[in-house]
């Protein structure tokens, strides 16, 4: 289902939409959880990059918005 959502806010919103990269974040979630760690850090690199690119690196938002995404790819580190 994760996938599917992702395909259609690529195609609606855009890969770099805030919206579209927290389901890549999920998507790394759900990757995570099923023990595909390569697949989860994929995803968690690209919705901090995604984060970082559209909303820039100095951006105080960045850090709310993406705050769980840098979180879930240090815990992905703990493994």
């Amino acid at each position: 289902m994760y996938k599917r959502a992702l395909r259609g806010k690529e195609k609606v919103l855009g890969t770099e939409h805030t919206s579209t990269l927290q389901t890549v974040n999920n998507l790394g979630i759900l990757y995570s959880n099923q023990g595909k760690l390569a697949e989860a850090e994929e995803m968690y690199r690209r919705a901090l990059q995604g984060f970082e690119k559209a909303l820039g690196v100095d951006n105080a938002i960045i850090y709310i918005l993406a705050l769980n995404t840098i979180l879930n790819l240090g815990d992905l580190f703990e493994f």
